[in-house]
C-alpha cells in the first residue's frame, strides 16, 4: 500500500470520531427539528408552520427585530474590537498595558451575573440614573428592556473574544512590513486598508461569523433585558415552546434560525474556498 493511501486512511480515522460527535449532537437534532416543524395537526406534513413565521404579524416583528439587533451588534463589535486590537498592536504605554491586562475580564464573568449588573447599572433606578440625578438630570433614556440594552449586553459579551482573535492576527504582521510601507510614504489610512486589513481579513471574517451566530442565537441577555415585544428569536422560541406548548412552531423557529446562521456560514466557507483556490 502506498504511503499516500496510508496517510489518507489515517486522516479519515482521525476525522471520523469528530464527525460522529458532530453528527449526533448537531446534524440529527437539526433533521429532527425540521421533520417536526413540517408536521400538522392532522398527522400529515406541510409548510404551514413556516407560513406562520412570515404571515403572523408578531413573528414577522420578531424576525425583523432579531436581524436588526444582530446586524447592529456585529458591526459595533467588529468596529470597536478592531480599533482596540490595532491600538494594542501599535501602541505602548500605561493605557495600552492596562487595556491588555483587563479587556479579557468580561469573558470570565457568567452571562447571568453580567446581565444582572447591566440591569442595576442602566435601569431606570440604577446606579447611572442616581449619578445623573446628582447633576440635575431627572430622567435618562430607556436602555434596559429595550433594543439598546440587548446591544450593550452583546458588546460586553463579544468584544473581548473578538479583540483577542484580531489581536492574534495583528501580532502576525511583521514590523518590517509596516516600516517598509511607511518608508515609501504610505499614510495611516493607506497602511490600514492596503496592508493591515488584507493581512487580517481571514480572521476578521472568522470573528464576524462567530459574533453573528452568537448574537442571533442568544437567549440570556435578550430574555432578561429585552422588551416583551418584539422579541429575539431565541426568546420567542422558548415562549412558544414552554408557555404556549406549540412544539411544531418552536421547531420551525429553531430551524429557521439555523438557516439564518447557515447563510453566514455559506459566505464564510465560500470566501475561504476562493482564497485557497487563488
Amino acid at each position: 500500500m502506498r504511503k499516500e493511501v496510508k496517510m489518507g486512511i489515517l486522516g479519515l480515522l482521525l476525522v471520523i470520531p469528530s464527525f460522529l460527535v458532530l453528527f449526533v449532537v448537531v446534524v440529527i437534532p437539526i433533521l429532527l427539528s425540521f421533520v417536526e416543524s413540517l408536521q400538522n395537526d392532522s398527522g400529515g406534513y406541510d409548510l404551514a408552520r413556516y407560513q406562520y413565521l412570515f404571515t403572523d404579524k408578531a413573528m414577522r416583528s420578531n424576525i425583523i427585530f432579531t436581524l436588526e439587533v444582530t446586524i447592529v451588534s456585529v458591526l459595533l463589535v467588529l468596529i470597536i474590537s478592531y480599533a482596540i486590537a490595532v491600538y494594542l498592536r501599535f501602541s505602548s504605554g500605561i493605557l495600552a498595558e492596562l487595556i491588555r491586562k483587563t479587556y479579557m475580564i468580561p469573558i470570565f464573568i457568567p452571562s447571568v451575573i453580567a446581565t444582572y449588573g447591566l440591569i442595576n447599572l442602566l435601569g431606570n433606578h440604577g446606579w447611572l440614573s442616581r449619578v445623573l440625578l446628582l447633576f440635575g438630570l431627572e430622567s435618562m433614556p430607556r436602555i434596559i428592556f429595550d433594543k439598546k440594552g440587548i446591544i450593550i449586553a452583546n458588546l460586553w459579551f463579544n468584544i473581548p473574544f473578538t479583540t483577542m482573535l484580531l489581536s492574534s492576527a495583528l501580532s502576525g504582521i511583521s514590523n518590517s512590513v509596516i516600516e517598509s510601507a511607511k518608508d515609501v510614504g504610505t499614510g495611516r489610512l493607506g497602511l490600514f486598508f492596503r496592508f493591515i486589513l488584507p493581512l487580517t481579513y481571514k480572521t476578521f471574517l472568522v470573528a464576524a461569523t462567530f459574533v453573528f451566530m452568537g448574537v442571533i442565537g442568544s437567549f440570556t441577555a435578550p430574555f432578561l433585558v429585552g422588551p416583551n415585544a418584539p422579541q429575539m428569536l431565541g426568546v420567542s422560541m422558548e415562549q412558544v415552546f414552554s408557555v404556549f406548548q406549540q412544539q411544531q412552531e418552536a421547531a420551525a423557529i429553531a430551524f429557521f434560525t439555523f438557516m439564518l446562521c447557515s447563510v453566514m456560514g455559506y459566505f464564510y466557507i465560500r470566501t475561504m474556498i476562493k482564497e485557497e483556490g487563488a
